[in-house]
């Protein structure tokens, strides 16, 4: 999904989840975060293939404890509660995501998993969280539409 052509409110948790994004869109969307004291962390994913890269980028963008176990289990706990990052909600803003989807797509899907789940915690304990993953407008283009 795309926020281009509407404003999201970033401080309503019942409007959390993950959003497939343009490229140009996560300025925008840090700004509004920032305006609104939300933690706002970008996790660049540019030349990133596989899923031990993955979790090393995230382990460093989202300074995860030392005690991270750089698995998927482990980052599901610490997305859950980013406890150390001082803020009311959470906005993760994934850079170069295409370059996963298409060298790792099962990895990517589960990522995606994992951030709809800490999404769905957020909600539930009244807390925004949203995750913007950015692709390039050809991945829209190439998106099935429903009759």
């Amino acid at each position: 999904m795309s926020t281009k052509g509407f404003d999201l409110d970033l401080t309503r948790p019942a409007h959390g989840g993950v959003y497939f994004v343009g490229v140009n869109d996560l300025d925008r969307l840090a700004r509004a975060a920032a305006r609104d004291e939300l933690g706002v962390r970008r996790i660049d994913l540019a030349g990133c293939r596989d899923k031990d890269e993955l979790l090393r980028r995230l382990a460093i963008s989202l300074q995860l404890p030392a005690t991270f176990g750089h698995n998927w289990d482990a980052l599901a706990d610490c997305l859950r509660d980013l406890g150390w990052i001082p803020a009311w909600g959470h906005v993760l803003l994934f850079e170069h995501a295409d370059e996963l989807r298409r060298a790792a797509g099962a990895d990517f899907d589960i990522l995606l998993g994992i951030l709809d789940d800490a999404a769905t915690f957020g909600q539930d304990n009244d807390r925004p969280w949203f995750a913007f993953v950015a692709l390039p407008d050809s991945a829209f283009d190439a998106a099935p539409t429903s009759a």
